[in-house]
């Protein structure tokens, strides 16, 4: 899938931004609730952690790797996100890195 979601502002408007999502697997639980959530963007490897999946379905185990967060998977990843134990999973703002949902989102 190569549609994105927008970032949306505090006011809920839309910047135009599309998303992204890593997983910080120092702090990953190996729960795999975000693979319960959204399973076409998250997999658990054989070591027990959670990792992005690209565009074409390819498990990224390099740290820090990113994967596009489609538009009709944005309140799945958005959900694993909240529910994650590990407080693991990050969404970010392409464009500067900012982060909207996760751990570090303001």
């Amino acid at each position: 899938m190569t549609v994105q979601q927008k970032a949306p502002t505090d006011d809920g408007a839309q910047t135009g931004d599309p998303l992204e999502v890593w997983i910080d697997q120092d702090l990953c639980t190996g729960d795999g609730i975000c693979v319960q959530y959204a399973p076409d963007v998250f997999e658990l490897d054989i070591d027990g952690l959670a990792y992005v999946k690209s565009s074409d379905d390819e498990l990224l185990q390099n740290p820090g790797a990113t994967a596009p967060v489609p538009l009709t998977l944005l309140q799945d990843v958005v959900d694993s996100a909240k529910e994650c134990p590990g407080d693991c999973i990050h969404v970010r703002r392409v464009s500067d890195s900012v982060e909207v949902f996760g751990p570090d989102a303001p």
